[in-house]
């Protein structure tokens, strides 16, 4: 994660669908939770054990639409992550602040500006 961003709040707009993360170097974060839902790092999402560790699919993240999918839960993992159950029933998925800063960000740190 770049220069340690830390999240500084978290906020789940289930009118909009979107999740916002504040981040200690004043970036924030909208994600779509029909991107979330589609760049899911659990084991079965991914496909497998193989595939565990990679960033974010940025244009999934970016493309994915669900009109029908709504953030049922958000649980802290730790203060490493978040736990996110669906509506769709799936809730496997733990995304660290890592995970979503990268998702985020292009390369140089500079938020990539999509929601």
């Amino acid at each position: 994660m770049a220069a340690k961003a830390r999240p500084t709040g978290v906020t789940a707009d289930r009118n909009r669908r979107v999740l916002t993360i504040g981040w200690s170097d004043g970036t924030s974060c909208d994600f779509s939770f029909a991107g979330l839902r589609a760049v899911c790092p659990c084991v079965a999402c991914r496909g497998g054990h193989e595939n565990m560790g990679r960033p974010a699919d940025k244009h999934l993240l970016r493309l994915a639409k669900d009109p029908e999918l709504n953030l049922d839960q958000i649980e802290a993992v730790g203060s490493y992550a978040i736990q996110i159950a669906w509506s769709d029933g799936h809730s496997t998925g733990i995304y660290t602040w890592e995970y979503l800063y990268e998702a985020c960000h292009d390369d140089s740190g500079t938020e990539s500006g999509w929601e």
